[in-house]
């Protein structure tokens, strides 16, 4: 009677088109007041109070300042600038340069939207110009976004690493080896692609040595960011949350005295958007943390892990029903949200197949950052479209390559833990 009030109460209140931070609040609260056995009101105060207080989570907000005030101030430029210059002469180079320009932002925004908004905003007009169809350059910006929320730091790594207790450096770690075969599976889609157009094989750039070596100074202080902020968290000079603070330092220098491309009058603007996306971000994270204990106390978990475990005891199985049940979730539901709710639900099943909680991070962030990709929610759909001014349905076509990829890797991480655990092994 329980979860079958609570399901419902949340599936009507997110019919209304209520914000889901607040959809999880109020579904909460309604089970509490209507439904006899639950626990007291007070329990919705606590949850918020001690999900609100967690250290692990001010890394949130902050990553998010910093990548904004990275974006605003010429970093993905920048990148994208060394991108070419560094293989831009390759056949198809502007392809690749757009999945690379990808990996290097990852590295700094850890948003999946972000990264194809500052790269797709550079790269899609570019790639037009010489000969790249819309539908291709916005495709493939949207499926390269993904990276963004795989290569470290990555806002949902963080927001799995408090909600699964786990450590975040690892996470981080783990996501480096998916991330970068990503990057590789995109570029090789885009080859085969682009393997009978000529006037795109005609637009390859001239390399040049000192066009690189001038590249890389431009953009040498963006892309020192990963080495400062993963070298600082590893070598144990500061946490991830810390490090967030030096990013954001950082990066507000960077804007304002070395590339100048930002103005003291412009930061109250990129502030209070940023105070916007993290508000929202952090009061879904707070809500979840009360209907996480409701559905534990209701032994949601542990009946749904029994469900899934009595469909078959082959660990096989299991794992694809997890990952079908996450593909489904991803293409309704916004990432943030979805980790938060799904977490306690189904760590227990993984762990009572041996998956390591780490691998199952991955595993987990991997299967909603398809979601990024895949309507009717597919936020990067969206961000490419509106840049590229093709059609949602246009584009949706035009991915299915790269997805028909996104599912081969991810049964590959799935199956093969050693791919996500071969650096976080060294730390």
């Amino acid at each position: 009677m329980l979860a079958l009030t609570l399901f419902t109460s949340l599936i009507l209140f997110l019919f209304l088109s209520v914000p889901i931070g607040m959809c999880l609040g109020l579904a909460t609260m309604f089970v509490m007041i209507f439904v006899e056995g639950t626990p007291p009101m007070v329990l919705l105060a606590r949850s918020v109070v001690t999900g609100a207080d967690s250290f692990p989570l001010i890394a949130v907000p902050l990553f998010i300042l910093a990548g904004d005030l990275m974006q605003h101030g010429g970093m993905s430029r920048r990148i994208v600038g060394f991108a070419n210059a560094l293989i831009g002469h390759i056949r198809g180079g502007l392809a690749y340069v757009n999945v690379l320009a990808c990996v290097f932002f990852a590295a700094i925004s850890g948003s999946s939207p972000a990264t194809v908004a500052a790269i797709g905003s550079n790269m899609i007009p570019e790639m037009e110009k010489v000969g790249y169809t819309k539908r291709f350059s916005g495709a493939l910006t949207a499926s390269s976004g993904m990276i963004g929320v795989m290569i470290p730091p990555s806002i949902p790594f963080i927001i799995y690493g408090v909600t699964a207790e786990v450590s975040i450096g690892k996470l981080f770690l783990a996501g480096v080896v998916p991330g970068v075969l990503f990057a590789l599976m995109f570029m090789l889609v885009a080859r085969i692609l682009l393997r009978n157009d000529k006037r795109v094989k005609e637009a390859a750039t001239t390399f040049s040595g000192a066009g690189v070596w001038h590249s890389f100074k431009t953009s040498i202080w963006a892309l020192l960011v990963p080495g400062i902020i993963l070298g600082g968290i590893y070598s144990g000079i500061f946490t991830p949350t810390e490090a967030g603070a030096v990013a954001v330092v950082y990066a507000v220098i960077i804007g304002l005295f070395v590339y100048r491309d930002i103005t003291f009058k412009q930061l109250p603007s990129i502030l209070a958007g940023s105070a916007k996306t993290s508000g929202t971000i952090l009061v879904l994270v707070i809500m979840a943390t009360a209907f996480g204990r409701l559905i534990t106390l209701a032994r949601i978990p542990t009946e749904l892990a029994a469900l899934i475990t009595g469909l078959s005891d082959n660990p096989i199985i299991i794992l694809l029903l997890i990952n079908l049940l996450l593909l489904v979730i991803g293409m309704f539901m916004e990432t943030i949200s979805s980790i938060i709710i799904m977490t306690p639900i189904l760590l227990p099943v993984a762990s009572a197949i041996g998956v390591d909680p780490i691998v199952f991070g991955v595993i987990l962030t991997v299967n909603l950052a398809i979601g990024f990709c895949t309507p009717p929610l597919g936020v990067n759909l969206f961000v490419a479209s509106s840049i590229s001014k093709v059609s949602i349905e246009q584009l949706t076509k035009a991915i299915l390559p790269f997805f028909i990829g996104m599912l081969l890797l991810l049964m590959l991480i799935t199956y093969v833990p050693a791919i996500s655990l071969a650096l976080p092994s060294l730390w």
